[in-house]
């Protein structure tokens, strides 16, 4: 159903996978007495630098073989949405809400950009790591698991 609605607008000139995810999962989601609204809008996932640059920090994207730059290829199979997906399949978001679908990609997408965003959490991003050094933040909740890979050499 995300397909059928998103196919025709991606055809609108200068309007991105993003842009679309971002607008219309709002939308969606906000459509309560709309189930198979708010499930369309659970499914669509932004991927924006800090999405994506996160994946490849930690070595997410190196891990499964699918390193790639930022971009449209984020939108690809294999890329950082579909991984993101993938990842949500495990967790059931119900856990935090039980209005929440089982598998809530938009949540997962949401979470990892509020860790790096700088109005969130501000912890993985360009402000706090030298984008062309490892990251060396032992508070980090995740640097045991962490590859901490450079961004730009």
């Amino acid at each position: 159903m995300r397909m059928a609605v998103l196919a025709p607008l991606k055809e609108v000139y200068g309007v991105s996978d993003k842009v679309l995810m971002v607008t219309l999962a709002s939308l969606f989601l906000g459509a309560p007495r709309r189930p198979a609204w708010a499930e369309v809008g659970a499914s669509m996932i932004a991927v924006d630098t800090l999405v994506h640059n996160f994946l490849h920090r930690t070595g997410i994207l190196q891990r499964l073989n699918a390193s790639h730059a930022y971009g449209p290829a984020c939108y690809r199979p294999g890329g950082c949405a579909e991984i993101i997906a993938t990842v949500a399949q495990r967790i059931d978001a119900r856990e935090f809400h039980r209005s929440y679908p089982q598998s809530f990609p938009r949540l997962v997408q949401r979470a990892i950009w509020e860790y790096c965003s700088q109005d969130g959490l501000d912890i993985c991003n360009g402000n706090r790591i030298n984008d062309r050094c490892r990251c060396s933040n032992t508070e980090c909740q995740l640097h045991s698991i962490c590859d901490r890979n450079v961004l730009n050499s």
